[in-house]
């Protein structure tokens, strides 16, 4: 008998059901009571008694920030944003940008995990096990993964919770989805990292800070050029296959 099908009937459908409601339930909840709660706003408001507890508690500080972040990011509630600016503001753009990173690579492997277990696997076994165009659609993720993992993370436009669910639809092992995350995330955290530690003269003026940066010249054209470049695998390899007809 075939293993896949035997470890599968072992999984409780029921299970699978009870984990995405929650998460589903927790998304909801959370959307609907912490919108105006994680808000730059709320952060101004608070800073004085953040940095005088960070003052005081700066390891426990990191470990609840980190910890909060990644219950946003895995279930995809409001607020990564502002948390990405606190990391800055409260641990300037280094460590804060090794914390972000850390944090939103967690919630992101969570929420994947999540995804995988629930749906994943089910849906990626029915994609080897179909043909035509929607088994030549996987075949090409599969042979440029790190590429379009990459590609994914790399470009502004793609939302976050996209790039950690379809990655979980397509059967991504989950080390390369981890690297890749962690990896491919560096270049946005530090520059909102950055941000969030000049928070203080912000704050000082009464002005919000400019969370459109990211999309300045000087900040998006070097991040269009490493998405480029995760392109450029997946290019050569349809050049020569064109070449060798």
């Amino acid at each position: 008998m075939d293993r896949t099908v035997t470890d599968d009937t072992r999984k409780s459908p029921l299970g699978r059901l009870v984990l995405l409601a929650l998460i589903a339930v927790v998304a909801g909840l959370g959307w609907y009571f912490l919108r105006d709660t994680l808000t730059f706003e709320a952060l101004a408001e608070n800073r004085e008694r953040l940095i005088a507890f960070r003052d005081g508690n700066y390891a426990a500080t990191a470990l609840v920030f980190i910890a909060i972040y990644v219950a946003i990011v895995a279930f995809s509630l409001p607020g990564a944003t502002i948390a990405t600016l606190t990391g800055g503001f409260l641990f300037a753009t280094f460590p804060g940008a090794l914390f972000n990173v850390i944090a939103a690579t967690l919630g992101a492997t969570a929420i994947f995990l999540a995804a995988r277990w629930g749906l994943g696997e089910k849906l990626a076994a029915r994609m080897d096990a179909s043909e035509g165009t929607v088994r030549r659609i996987k075949a090409g993720i599969d042979e440029n993964q790190w590429s379009m993992l990459f590609l994914i993370r790399l470009v502004p436009a793609v939302p976050f919770f996209v790039a950690n669910i379809v990655p979980a639809l397509v059967n991504v092992p989950l080390s390369r989805f981890a690297i890749s995350t962690f990896l491919g995330i560096i270049p946005g955290a530090v520059v909102y990292t950055s941000v969030g530690a000049g928070l203080s003269e912000v704050f000082a003026r009464g002005e919000t800070p400019d969370l459109g940066i990211i999309f300045e010249p000087q900040i998006l054209l070097p991040l269009l050029g490493l998405a480029a470049l995760a392109l450029l695998p997946i290019i050569l390899r349809v050049f020569r296959g064109k070449k060798g007809l």
